[in-house]
């Protein structure tokens, strides 16, 4: 059941919150501090409460170091999601950056923004092994596309070029492969239909889909994370990329049939979203309404 002043409320307090952290993020991209890193993380954690978006993590811990994460793709709600489960930059297609609103929020996370021509695929691969070998994390949506929720398109072994990087360290990049499924609307199973509601994909036109998303209840989406792996032990990047889309189908079809269990992820760094969250004043006052459950 809709709710629409319970969306215009969601969406009346995300804009404010993108208001005020905006220009903070500028400020701390400018002096070049360590909040630039870490404010991101705290935004899409928040963005989670606002939307009314709960996160069951299963699988093993994310990896802490320098490497790529690679996930199935059906949503921007997906980018809040994997935003707020660690530190790192989206690598999106070139026209994400001159999108209003979000085109500016991708660059202050500091994206790396994508054109799909062979002329300039060796380039930006240098410009994401040089990210990798400063020790940023990137993520990846290796299906190139988004979709309808309901399967997982086939990856493209071209995006996996950048997992032939050598770190400083000489040791290979590590490629972990993540799977995203939206599963339950108010506590009840999601079938095929009202998965659309979280999926954004076609010719959907982004406002119209973001006011429906605001005003429906609590949406649960499973996150399965599987274990990293190197080139070298894929064998070859089209391997790799093979690899990682059988393991990303796996876990969202063992999130779609409940398999998982949503045992939380052990998660190792420092302070997980959900401590950044809780310790906001801000934050205390979006559990106040009943809207943010």
């Amino acid at each position: 059941m809709s709710c629409y002043p319970c969306a215009a409320i969601r969406l009346l307090i995300y804009a404010l919150l993108t208001l005020v952290l905006i220009p903070v993020q500028m400020v701390a991209i400018a002096l070049r501090l360590k909040l630039a890193d870490s404010l991101p993380r705290f935004y899409h954690g928040l963005c989670l409460k606002i939307m009314h978006i709960e996160v069951r993590y299963s699988g093993v811990p994310l990896m802490e170091d320098s490497g790529i994460i690679v996930a199935n793709h059906a949503s921007y709600l997906d980018i809040p999601i994997l935003g707020s489960m660690t530190k790192g930059g989206f690598i999106a297609k070139k026209e994400v950056a001159s999108w209003p609103v979000f085109g500016l929020l991708a660059k202050l996370q500091r994206c790396s923004f994508i054109e799909r021509r062979a002329t300039r695929a060796k380039q930006q691969t240098t410009e994401l092994s040089q990210r990798l070998a400063d020790g940023h994390k990137l993520i990846l949506f290796p299906e190139g596309t988004s979709n309808d929720g309901n399967r997982v398109l086939p990856f493209k072994s071209t995006l996996f070029g950048v997992a032939e990087t050598v770190l400083p360290d000489g040791s290979q990049v590590k490629v972990q492969p993540v799977s995203i499924a939206a599963t339950r609307l108010d506590g009840a199973p999601m079938g095929r239909d009202l998965r659309a509601f979280y999926s954004w994909y076609g010719d959907m036109d982004l406002v119209p889909h973001l006011w429906q998303f605001l005003a429906l209840g609590k949406v649960t989406v499973e996150v399965v994370v599987h274990p990293p792996m190197t080139l070298a032990q894929a064998g070859s990047r089209k391997e790799m990329a093979r690899k990682c889309e059988s393991l990303v189908v796996q876990g969202h079809q063992a999130a779609l049939s409940g398999a998982t269990g949503g045992v939380p992820v052990p998660f190792s760094e420092e302070r997980r979203s959900g401590d950044l969250i809780g310790s906001c004043p801000l934050a205390i006052v979006f559990e106040d309404f009943r809207l943010f459950g």
